[in-house]
């Protein structure tokens, strides 16, 4: 199956059963280039933050993994200050049997702590005692729907 094929299957089946936080869909003609929106968790330093990433899939799709990158900033210790999220499931972990609604970032995975975080400064804050990184977190989530990185 050619990776435009798989991709159109992955966003007729994200049509049918659309999950309820989040969505992901093309940007404009571009098949490759999709954009999605996830809502931050309820009972979460993110909840009421709505959170943009862009998803460029590769040529040779499914057998390598899309780049899911944030666009709106976050903090957290998965998510680097240029967006880049730090899961092995987007890296080395990567299998063709999942799909981008499988394999993107979710909420709950926006809150999963990495073996190697790729933003040591939010991991180290986040083995801190809980409150101070859940209010820096919602420092951040305050600004997101107006400061795109």
């Amino acid at each position: 199956m050619s990776a435009s094929k798989r991709i159109n299957k992955e966003l007729q089946d994200l049509s049918k059963d659309p999950p309820s936080s989040c969505s992901a869909g093309p940007v404009g003609d571009d098949l490759f280039h999709w954009q999605s929106t996830i809502m931050g968790p309820k009972d979460s330093p993110y909840e009421n933050g709505i959170f943009f990433l862009n998803i460029n899939f590769p040529t040779d799709y499914p057998f390598k993994p899309p780049k899911v990158q944030f666009t709106t900033k976050i903090y957290h210790c998965n998510v680097n200050s240029n967006g880049s999220i730090c899961l092995d499931i987007l890296q080395s972990q990567w299998s063709p049997a999942l799909t981008i609604s499988k394999g993107a970032p979710t909420p709950s995975v926006a809150l999963l702590p990495p073996p190697l975080p790729l933003a040591a400064a939010a991991a180290r804050r986040r083995r801190s005692p809980p409150p101070h990184a859940c209010r820096r977190a919602r420092r951040h989530r305050a600004h997101c729907r107006r400061r795109p990185l």
